[in-house]
């Protein structure tokens, strides 16, 4: 029988440490194929986003909407599910809530570019954007690398001030602040991930920091100043999720950066010694990560 998992249920079955572990495996993964997503503008100015996935035993599909203006409604900007398949029988065995596997694969995929890239993961750590990733990353990192203190920035005020409480409940020190910029001389680990309309960030990032970006997804999308992000090119170094960012990362194409020229990370070496400088991971989105996470989901019930 197929399970059909509400969001909390489908946060239960992925946890971080294997969802890492399994995103790793996913890279590395010689059968695995993640064929072009769809991505079907809508009237009214959402998007229906089809992202298949398969390996030698699962099949899957993420079938979501992204609607921007939801953004401060009580209806998610993102809604949908992941649909998992048994590629010997083609039986349905699992349905996941999208937007849960989309916020917990895509803090994992941060947490574990950190874990391989970060030059200094004592915190604080500084978000930016107090939505669903927000709190999966806050999640991700407390968990994944052991940050006790947080700073939050929200465009929306209350909403900063509801996801500080949340750190606070699961023993964290936590500040709302009113300005990014001037947070990133205090923090070296940051996370932009608001809905892209607009710049978030513009001072300098630390000589030690790393961001991982994660709001932009189109070439039109953007929250880096790109005086920030070629600073970063120039001083320390730009990794990519995958090779789509190529033609997705709009915090890249907007800066004049060659996105084709940069390593993803699948081509990092893990045990290879620390840059000096910033780092910035720019990240997408892969249907393979959700794969990863049906893979998890799987395993972890």
């Amino acid at each position: 029988m197929t399970e059909l998992l509400d969001a909390p249920a489908t946060a239960a079955r992925l946890p971080y440490e294997e969802l890492v572990r399994e995103l790793v495996a996913v890279l590395h993964d010689s059968v695995a194929r993640v064929p072009p997503r769809l991505v079907q503008a809508l009237p009214g100015g959402g998007s229906l986003f089809v992202m298949p996935a398969f390996d030698a035993q699962v099949a899957i599909t993420k079938l979501i909407t992204f609607t921007p203006r939801n953004v401060g409604t009580k209806t998610p900007t993102i809604q949908g599910d992941v649909v998992v398949f048994d590629v010997k029988t083609g039986q349905r065995c699992l349905v996941l809530d999208g937007p849960t596997v989309t916020a917990r694969r895509t803090a994992a995929v941060s947490l574990l570019a950190a874990q391989w890239l970060a030059p200094n993961t004592s915190g604080p750590l500084l978000v930016v954007g107090a939505g669903a990733q927000g709190r999966a990353h806050l999640d991700a990192f407390a968990q994944g690398l052991g940050v006790r203190h947080v700073l939050i920035h929200s465009r929306s005020e209350a909403s900063a001030h509801v996801l500080a409480d949340h750190a606070r409940q699961i023993g964290l020190q936590a500040e709302v602040v009113a300005d990014a910029d001037a947070a990133l001389a205090r923090c070296p680990l940051v996370v932009t991930c608001t809905p892209a309309h607009g710049v978030v960030l513009r001072a300098l990032p630390r000589a030690d920091a790393f961001l991982a970006a994660v709001g932009s997804f189109t070439p039109q999308m953007i929250e880096l100043d790109p005086a920030l992000t070629q600073h970063v090119a120039r001083t320390g170094r730009i990794v990519v999720d995958t090779r789509d960012a190529d033609h997705e990362a709009g915090d890249l194409l907007q800066a004049g950066i060659d996105v084709a020229s940069l390593p993803s990370l699948r081509d990092l070496d893990p045990t290879a010694p620390r840059t000096t400088g910033p780092v910035l991971f720019k990240s997408c989105g892969w249907a393979g990560w959700d794969l990863a996470a049906a893979r998890t989901a799987l395993r972890c019930g």
